[in-house]
This record gives C-alpha cells, structure tokens and sequence, in this order.
C-alpha cells in the first residue's frame, strides 16, 4: 500500500496478483493512511468478505477461485484499487458494480489490460 507507486498517486503494489486457491495475500502497511478492504460485489460466490485496519499488515487467504476487487477506504475515490486472481478464473469476466468510484473503474480496466500485455509476452 503505497502513496505512489509506477503507476501513479495511490497504489497497491503490485496492482495485480494471480495466486491459486487456498495461497494468502500479505498486505503491507509501506506508506500510512492505507487499509485493504474487500468490495462488495467484486468476489467470487462464497468468497469471505474482509477488512483490514488503516495502518496495519492484513494476511488474507482466498478459498474460492475467482476474481477479487480490493480497495484502500480513504482512497477508494481516487482509484486505490487492486485486483487479485485466484485459479483461473479469466480477466474478462471482471464485473466492476455500478456504484465503483470512476476513478477505480478506471483502474481496474488499466490493470486488466496491463494484465493482458504482460501475458502476451
């Protein structure tokens, strides 16, 4: 969780991560003022909702295959959002719900096709 980062203000580095199911995230509180949240609506069917503290590391294992949108709180309106794939669930079904801030919706079609180029390589 970063004030900056190689792609702007705001930032989860990395952006994007592919993990298999049952494997944990560590988030890292690097720069203050950042937490690691869970969005509504952006989690596979079963999946456990979670929310980290401002300021503090949040360890979260992911269960069910799919895709998972995750926000910083206090900096979800300037687009401080992050993507995590678990199994092989495709990039193309990411469905980002109506009420995600423009500047992370923006965000996460930025990660997707970065995501995209990264695995035409």
């Amino acid at each position: 969780m970063l004030n900056r980062g190689p792609h702007g203000a705001m930032v989860y580095e990395p952006e994007f991560v592919k993990i298999a199911p049952g494997d944990s995230v560590k988030f890292l509180a690097t720069s203050s003022g950042h937490d690691a949240v869970s969005i509504t609506g952006m989690a596979p069917a079963g999946a456990t909702p979670f929310r980290g503290k401002t300021n503090q590391e949040i360890t979260v294992t992911m269960t069910e295959p799919g895709l998972y949108g995750v926000k910083c709180q206090p900096h979800y309106a300037m687009g401080m959002v992050m993507l995590i794939q678990v199994g092989d669930s495709s990039l193309s079904k990411l469905s980002v719900p109506d009420d995600v801030p423009e500047q992370a919706k923006q965000r996460f079609q930025d990660i997707v096709a970065r995501a995209h180029a990264t695995a035409a390589r």
